[in-house]
């Protein structure tokens, strides 16, 4: 897998997450005949990303479902991203997450050739930094982001609080450090971390899911807080 960092991008995303400060998970693009692209992505609750998109004259036919904790959104750009000279040197794309105009893009490589004409697009496009390579696990090992239902930024985030002593007694790591380790800011850490965990513990109890009434708070403070 290889991980590549693009700055500088002008693209819609780039430039609404830029502007609003919505971090926003995005899957791979399908670009179609006539240069334009098709866009599948999801962000936090934010009327400030969807008001910006609907002023961009770049996207067209805009729809936003609304999931309960997240906005899942559709649309046509007219405007290409800088991914998309990855994608034509032959980079596959697994997941984009955009954040103040940056993007981070996850995917694979296939083969010696395919790898040279990536790195040769990379160093002639503005702004693509590689970030990290690091290798494909096998088939038989299901993924855990697949297997606990969590997106790739979650289990990411998660790998990293683990591997930086984020969960250990005393903490080993702050928030604000595994933040900075991941390139990202500290609240969308937090953001993805508190994600996964929701999703992971309504797994393991999924009879406290159903029936939330069983479970009455205390209305105590155990005092724990994102970051000491």
């Amino acid at each position: 897998m290889t991980e590549f960092r693009i700055e500088g991008d002008d693209c819609p995303l780039a430039d609404a997450t830029r502007s609003t400060g919505t971090t926003v998970d995005v899957a791979p693009p399908l670009m179609r005949s006539d240069g334009n692209v098709l866009l599948r992505f999801s962000s936090a609750l934010s009327d400030d990303l969807t008001a910006w998109l609907d002023e961009d004259d770049r996207i067209r036919y805009l729809y936003k479902s609304d999931n309960g904790d997240r906005y899942n959104y559709r649309c046509l750009s007219l405007h290409p991203c800088v991914v998309h000279e990855l994608i034509s040197g032959g980079f596959m794309v697994e997941s984009i997450i955009y954040q103040d105009g940056s993007a981070i893009v996850t995917g694979a490589v296939v083969g010696h050739e395919i790898m040279r004409a990536v790195m040769e697009t990379t160093s002639e496009t503005v702004g693509v930094k590689l970030e990290r390579v690091y290798a494909l696990r096998g088939e038989e090992e299901r993924s855990i982001a697949k297997q606990w239902d969590l997106t790739p930024a979650q289990e990411e985030s998660l790998r990293y609080a683990v591997a930086m002593g984020y969960f250990t007694v005393p903490r080993e790591a702050t928030a604000s450090e595994v933040a900075a380790e991941m390139g990202i800011s500290k609240s969308a850490f937090i953001e993805r971390l508190h994600r996964a965990q929701h999703s992971l513990l309504m797994q393991l109890f999924p009879d406290i899911a159903d029936r939330p009434d069983r479970i009455r708070s205390s209305g105590t403070d155990d005092g724990i807080t994102d970051d000491n």
